[in-house]
């Protein structure tokens, strides 16, 4: 492998209400240096629940939590953290408040940012949130990681805004399903990267472990950041 080896996890954790340990021991398993989280906590003690489940994965928090509305970036101890931050998207009334996370990282001397979004189920919303976030992203100077559930699949408006520019870690591989778990139909969850890094490995983690987890299948990328 060229360049600064990353391994790299996107993960709707489903609110984290199915098998704790399945989900704790199979993050584990895959040895991640980013977990990029959905359905993170985000109410009431959210600091101590977002860094026990970090504690959990064997992770620490970087980004996220209840300011970005539930998405979280957790990173490894070789990972630095030099800077993070948040963004929200409109609320419609009535609607479901969402937004995203991000954080400026760097290992082992290679830098790049890493940003998470869970976009709305309703797709009169997801179309401003998917631009919103996209320019958010546009302004990230460098290597960048973009993850999230996008809830629509590739031939979607939204998909194809974040992914303009990006590459789909994805691949050749297909169809890369995701959601539900149990018994995958849709491909709901992305894992963008910007030109420059490259992909040596995506798959979607479907075991019998996985689908007690949660109610989405996590996906998994191994990815070279270029060295500076």
């Amino acid at each position: 492998m060229s360049g600064v080896p990353l391994r790299v996890l996107s993960y709707n954790v489903h609110g984290l209400r199915d098998d704790r340990a399945a989900l704790t021991g199979l993050v584990r398993d895959l040895a991640p240096d980013v977990v990029v989280v959905q359905e993170a906590p985000r109410r009431f003690r959210w600091r101590s629940k977002c860094a026990a489940l970090a504690n959990d994965f064997g992770l620490v928090v970087a980004a996220g939590g209840q300011p970005s509305l539930g998405n979280l970036i957790l990173v490894s101890l070789r990972v630095r953290v030099h800077e993070q931050w948040n963004l929200r998207y409109p609320l419609i009334p009535g609607r479901h408040l969402r937004g995203a996370a991000f954080a400026r990282c760097s290992v082992r001397g290679a830098q790049f940012t890493v940003s998470g979004s869970h976009l709305a189920t309703d797709a009169r919303e997801r179309p401003d949130q998917a631009a919103r976030w996209k320019e958010a992203l546009s302004a990230v100077e460098g290597s960048l990681i973009a993850a999230g559930d996008l809830n629509e699949g590739p031939g979607g408006g939204a998909w194809r805004t974040v992914a303009d520019g990006l590459t789909d870690t994805a691949g050749a591989v297909s169809p890369a399903l995701t959601f539900p778990a149990t018994l995958p139909r849709l491909r709901l969850d992305g894992l963008f990267v910007s030109p420059g890094i490259v992909v040596e490995r995506y798959e979607v983690v479907e075991t019998e472990q996985a689908r007690r987890a949660s109610d989405h299948l996590p996906v998994l990328a191994e990815l070279a950041l270029p060295s500076e």
